[in-house]
């Protein structure tokens, strides 16, 4: 039997009181056990084996050796191939915790996709063909792998934490801009449920970066409290509204064109602003305002009912005078769903957009550190249990950022508190844990199987599986018809 131990919400110090950092903590691992629904104690230690592993993950049945992890290695396997997870109400429970904010008190989700790379794992299903991009200059490629649509809350200023709030992994018939307007409807419909967004607060931003389809997300996303922000490729052709109809022909439905490659075609930005930073030196920003891109039926527009929508918004062309390195700047060009900007949010956004590369971070995190993709996993369904076991241990470090201690090497520079790095909680995490309780029960002595005897073959191989798309699609064309005489 398990026996919840309980926190205190308040400690009492002389005649005051404080509030105990460790209750967050300890009622998201209470409520994290209750999602587990089968080999819910094999699975609850390996996250804590996840956890308090002081060196990077680089084979999973490391973690069975672990003292957090007091079961087999038999039983660490077992756990994320058979057990399940109540995934819905996990996303609630992450949901449900303290987010940051930006400056102004906005939500600023960042949404991005990261591959886990499978390119010699034939007997694994439902693999897609993920873009990677290469050291060198045109060294892109395209390789097979579990493509997964990440969700997390930026913080304001220089870090490298995010709130991870969602995950969804892409199936090789997937729309990409589909499945991510449904993870973003859910998520801010999770955040409005637990009270972190309530009518007459500033709309959420979501940044996006190159590849997304910026106004197909802002139309599929129209109905809701947000605004789209993303970069564009310097290549892009877009319009100014449509001039007046005139009194014969047919309305025109787009204005002059504005290409990023022409300068002669821009006109007097409406809003411009120069701010000094301590990084890039001056950053130089021009806004155009009200300016849309041309859509036609084809595409992911090919079934729209009616005519194509105008989805107007605003051009930002950032300038900067240096970057770290001594790298050549180019300009960055950014969309922002709202039509009319000022200098004020001008100036605003673009560092809105560069906080969204704070998600790289926690990619790296999750990939270097914790081995999101260093197991070996066979089962698409086994490799969701284990990114949201990272993802919940991710969220774990954050709670426990106001607990931990520097306990850092002698060639580190000493970290103010609070400021500690995610890879530095996770070193004391287990001085923490100490102070918690355990929901786990002990292990049970049992008998291993006997497995298949010796010297016999294996007669259920498992199955191959091709990559990419499996959608058939109607070469035939349709037949003609009848022209009348």
């Amino acid at each position: 039997m398990v026996v919840s131990v309980s926190v205190p919400y308040t400690q009492v110090v002389g005649e005051g009181s404080y509030a105990d950092d460790r209750v967050e903590l300890v009622s998201f691992r209470e409520e994290f056990y209750r999602c587990l629904s089968a080999r819910s104690d094999a699975v609850f230690e390996l996250t804590d084996a996840l956890l308090c592993s002081g060196d990077p993950v680089t084979t999973l049945v490391d973690l069975s050796l672990t003292p957090e992890h007091r079961r087999g290695h038999g039983a660490l396997y077992d756990g994320l191939n058979c057990g399940r997870v109540d995934i819905d109400r996990l996303r609630r429970a992450v949901g449900a915790l303290p987010l940051p904010r930006s400056g102004d008190g906005r939500i600023v989700l960042a949404i991005d996709i990261s591959p886990w790379l499978r390119p010699d794992a034939p007997t694994s299903s439902q693999r897609a063909f993920c873009h990677v991009y290469g050291r060198g200059r045109n060294q892109a490629q395209l390789i097979p792998g579990w493509p997964y649509s990440f969700v997390a809350a930026l913080e304001v200023g220089r870090t490298s934490w995010t709130a991870v709030l969602d995950a969804v992994r892409l199936r090789p018939d997937d729309d990409e801009t589909t499945v991510t307007t449904t993870q973003v409807r859910e998520v801010v419909g999770r955040l409005q449920s637990a009270g972190h967004w309530r009518d007459g607060d500033p709309d959420i931003v979501l940044v996006f970066d190159a590849g997304y389809e910026l106004a197909r997300v802002a139309f599929l996303l129209a109905d809701l409290p947000v605004q789209v922000l993303g970069r564009m490729r310097s290549d892009r052709v877009l319009h100014f509204p449509a001039p007046p109809p005139g009194r014969t022909g047919r309305p025109p439905r787009h204005g002059a064109e504005f290409k990023f490659a022409d300068p002669l075609t821009w006109p007097e930005p409406d809003s411009a602003a120069d701010t000094d930073t301590d990084r890039y030196g001056t950053a130089v920003t021009a806004a155009w305002n009200r300016l849309h891109p041309r859509i036609t039926h084809r595409g992911s527009w090919a079934d729209h009912p009616g005519p194509p929508p105008i989805v107007e918004g605003t051009v930002i062309r950032l300038t900067v005078d240096h970057l770290p390195g001594n790298r050549h700047p180019k300009p960055v060009w950014l969309w922002y769903s709202d039509p009319d900007v000022g200098a004020d949010d001008v100036d605003r956004l673009w560092q809105m957009f560069l906080r969204r590369f704070d998600i790289e971070h926690t990619f790296r995190l999750f990939k270097q550190t914790l081995g999101w993709t260093a197991p070996k996993i066979r089962n698409p369904e086994a490799a969701d249990r284990w990114t949201w076991i990272v993802l919940i241990a991710h969220t774990q470090l954050r709670l426990a950022r106001p607990l931990a201690e520097d306990l850092r090497r002698p060639w580190e520079r000493p970290a103010p508190p609070r400021r500690l790095t995610p890879a530095r909680v996770r070193r004391g995490f287990r001085r923490i844990r100490a102070t918690m309780p355990n929901p786990a029960g002990a292990p049970k002595p049992v008998r291993p199987g006997p497995g298949r005897p010796p010297g016999t073959r294996n007669r259920r191989p498992a199955q191959h599986h091709h990559v990419g798309k499996r959608t058939k699609i109607d070469m035939t064309e349709p037949e003609s018809e009848t022209q009348p005489g």
